[in-house]
């Protein structure tokens, strides 16, 4: 497997150009990628849009995973550039995770659960030309749906409420709008905010400024959402 130039880095990855229509995600820190690896090879076969994998290659690393080089805009960069409207981008998020909810656990033997993806954010969805497709698994767990919603509203009211992005009245308006969506499909109840806000609370990737906004952003998420679809786990 012959790497090429590196082609960006995330909070937990650095993606580097493969030959062929592939890219090498090689994840830091000695994170593992057998499970994503399982849960992307679950969905794309239950239909889902994921990015295809790749052969991993003799001199893989547990860290690496090989995936589909997707070209195209992420759905954060369309929102920016104004070519996908807010109700736009929100029908978009809220149909993915309407469509992932959709399929059966790969593990649990809980009828509600579901494959969660716990990022799905306009910056983890690729605009395509065979349509838009899902990346970043690395969070991916199973639980009830409820959580995957909460989850993507949190994450849009922390950008939304951060100083330093200066679109952030647009996000706001995209996740009213997100939430409007959510509510036919079970809405954010409570629990499922707080479990959410507890969750990301955790997570090491976070600055100690995002950590500091989450009640505020958990407070805004609360407050847009709708009152009558709060009582639903689903």
């Amino acid at each position: 497997m012959h790497i090429g130039p590196l082609l960006g880095s995330g909070r937990t990855a650095d993606v580097y150009a493969l030959d062929g229509p592939w890219v090498l995600r090689r994840h830091r820190h000695g994170i593992d990628t057998t499970g994503e690896l399982a849960v992307m090879s679950y969905l794309a076969a239950s239909g889902f849009p994921v990015p295809r994998i790749g052969p991993p290659g003799e001199d893989a690393l547990p860290t690496d995973l090989v995936v589909q080089r997707l070209e195209g805009p992420t759905l954060a960069e369309a929102l920016l550039a104004g070519t996908v409207t807010e109700a736009a981008g929100a029908d978009l998020l809220a149909r993915l995770l309407r469509e992932l909810h959709a399929i059966p656990p790969r593990l649990s033997q809980d009828p509600e659960d579901r494959i969660l993806h716990l990022d799905l954010h306009p910056e983890n969805v690729i605009l395509a030309p065979e349509g838009a497709m899902v990346t970043n698994w690395l969070t991916a767990r199973e639980g009830p749906a409820c959580l995957d919603r909460a989850m993507t509203s949190l994450i849009l009211a922390q950008v939304a409420l951060d100083p330093s992005f200066t679109e952030g009245g647009h996000l706001r308006g995209l996740l009213a709008a997100l939430l409007s969506r959510f509510a036919a499909d079970g809405g954010v109840p409570a629990d499922c905010l707080a479990r959410a806000t507890a969750l990301r609370a955790e997570d090491p990737r976070l600055t100690a400024h995002e950590t500091a906004a989450l009640d505020e952003a958990a407070g805004l998420v609360a407050s847009l959402t709708d009152p009558g679809a709060a009582h639903s786990r689903r």
